[in-house]
């Protein structure tokens, strides 16, 4: 390297966060055909992805730059922030133009695109040496004849650069350019090359903490064949009674939707005080949802919201006026859950029934996006265990697994293989446009807080104290303060109690407890939470929880403490 060309290297450096800097030195230490960076959403991937283009156009090691991203929209953020490193991407090329201006370095393409058409992607690939950037690299692994298009396409790349924030899948199509390693149980996962996660990003300030406010409430709904069905959320249920409660809670024609999406409203309120542009985000299950929940923003502020859909063509000139505006509130159904940019965004409501990890992580990334010290995120969500598992859980790291699900023996395990394929087709994103059943009734009740990877109960007293957090106290002050609550709350329970408590109370309390610790314990062993719940009733006796005494669920209470401290 030349004088010169290292002047120029310690330009493009300058002003990188430290974990660019490190995952820019890690390239060139080795320079890889194919690398892969795994990186937070938020923590600045595009950035990153683009110095080190700027750096292998400088070098000559390549002559051309080709980005594939998930969205149309992405496409046009990807040729933006290019523009300022002097790198032009033509965001509008098309397969049927076949060649590209000669005014442009690359282009920015779908991974959809490329699946239409991979001979020609791979032409532009052979005529030129190319860098090719995968923006959410986990997209070529959607569809088996996605990831062969990609393959068959970028084979002949020089130089192959994977980026993704959830370096994980349910199912188990390989992801092309993407190394796997098997550890002792056979399971191949995918290794990376350098990797940046929620919990560090969250230390070095480079993303928001977020607050998550889970809504339970009863719901009631009558089924095609007439059958009046009553489910509460947060109890534990069965995976048909759980998808139908869910659904009703979404429901427009319900309360529920709109205590929470009330609730919202006022602390983006609390929020702008100190934050004046501050914006908030629905994400909702379908279209007509989305239309019918900006009916209700409307109704609750005055303003209308941005509603963003996937069919429309002004989809992208919709996000971006929302992101350079001070309006309130946009609603969108999937153009928001992955790689958008709007650090504005502050509050969100999760109004769908997709329950993937990788959809969640995603759309929780829109709102991590930090902008100046003290800012806190907070989404509201339903009572929903397996999102409450998630929330509790934003640091850990999850892994693209290749293989079937297999016991701690190395064998096939079948039962966890039939819970994985029950959730695939319960978290099929907007499965069902036709709910199948009609609504009756459905009433929100703000149950807990969940933050700094603990939580804490509500009930109606603490809603609006919490409500108010965000804006009034720094992060660090948050997470104090809900550590003193646990404590009182702790505590409370230990003083006799003042007066007789209705059994209802009791036993509700009794299985929120109960859950809390199966979760846990789900989470320490990866025991499904049905076989956790079956064992403690095979050694404690007695019905199901639904049908359980408040003795009976002090039992398998106490009985599941004992197993987490070993004393069996």
């Amino acid at each position: 390297m030349t004088l010169l060309q290292a002047n120029s290297t310690d330009d493009r450096l300058r002003g990188l966060r430290n974990w660019q800097r490190e995952a820019f030195e890690e390239y060139f230490r080795r320079e890889p055909r194919d690398f892969l960076a795994v990186a937070t959403p938020g923590a600045g991937k595009t950035t990153f992805a683009l110095t080190l283009a700027s750096e292998l156009l400088a070098r000559r090691t390549v002559r051309a730059v080709t980005v594939v991203c998930p969205t149309e929209h992405l496409k046009k953020q990807w040729a933006e922030a290019a523009a300022r490193f002097n790198i032009p991407l033509d965001p509008d090329f098309k397969n049927g133009q076949g060649a590209l201006g000669r005014h442009f370095i690359g282009a920015a393409v779908t991974y959809a695109q490329v699946a239409a058409h991979p001979m020609l992607h791979r032409n532009r690939t052979e005529a030129r040496r190319t860098l090719v950037i995968f923006d959410e690299i986990h997209h070529a692994g959607d569809a088996l004849s996605w990831g062969d298009a990609v393959r068959e396409a970028f084979d002949p790349a020089a130089r192959r650069l994977c980026l993704t924030g959830t370096p994980f899948r349910s199912d188990t199509n390989p992801i092309p350019f993407v190394d796997y390693v098997q550890d002792h149980t056979g399971v191949r996962r995918c290794s990376w090359d350098y990797s940046y996660g929620y919990a560090p990003a969250l230390a070095d300030g480079v993303v928001r903490p977020v607050i998550f406010l889970a809504y339970s409430g009863e719901m009631r709904w009558r089924t095609r064949a007439g059958e009046e069905l009553a489910a509460r959320l947060g109890d534990p249920l069965t995976s048909d009674a759980l998808s139908q409660a869910w659904r009703a809670a979404l429901d427009p024609k319900g309360d529920w939707i709109k205590r929470v999406l009330a609730a919202a409203d006022r602390r983006l309120t609390e929020v702008r005080k100190h934050t004046p542009d501050a914006g908030g985000l629905v994400i909702a299950s379908d279209h007509d949802n989305a239309r019918a929940y900006a009916r209700i923003l409307r109704q609750i502020t005055g303003r209308g919201a941005t509603v963003v859909l996937s069919d429309d063509p002004t989809a992208s000139r919709k996000i971006t006026q929302f992101a350079e505006s001070d309006d309130r509130w946009m609603v969108a159904v999937k153009m928001v859950s992955e790689g958008v940019d709007v650090p504005r965004l502050m509050v969100g409501v999760y109004a769908t029934s997709t329950s993937t990890p990788l959809f969640f992580a995603q759309a929780v990334g829109r709102f991590v996006r930090v902008r100046r010290r003290g800012e806190i995120a907070s989404v509201f969500l339903p009572s929903i265990p397996v999102l409450l598992e998630y929330a509790s859980e934003m640091e850990r790291e999850r892994d693209h697994v290749l293989d079937k699900p297999v016991r701690e023996d190395g064998g096939f395990d079948p039962e966890q293989e039939l819970v994985n394929e029950a959730r695939k087709k319960r978290d099929t994103p907007d499965a069902g446009d036709e709910l199948p059943f009609e609504t009756m009734e459905s009433a929100a009740e703000f149950d807990r807080a969940v933050y700094d990877g603990g939580e804490i109960g509500g009930g109606e007293p603490d809603e609006e104290e919490f409500l108010g957090l965000p804006g009034l106290l720094e992060p660090d002050q948050v997470a104090v303060l809900l550590r003193k609550r646990r404590q009182e709350r702790a505590a409370q329970r230990t003083e006799p109690q003042q007066r007789q408590r209705p059994e209802h109370e009791v036993v509700a309390e009794l299985r929120r407890e109960l859950n809390g610790l199966v979760g846990a314990w789900h989470h320490r062993t990866g025991q499904p939470h049905a076989t956790i719940h079956t064992r403690l009733r095979n050694v404690c006796g007695g019905p199901p929880v639904a049908q359980a005494t408040a003795e009976q669920l002090r039992q398998r209470i106490a009985r599941l403490r004992a197993w987490a401290v070993g004393e069996e």
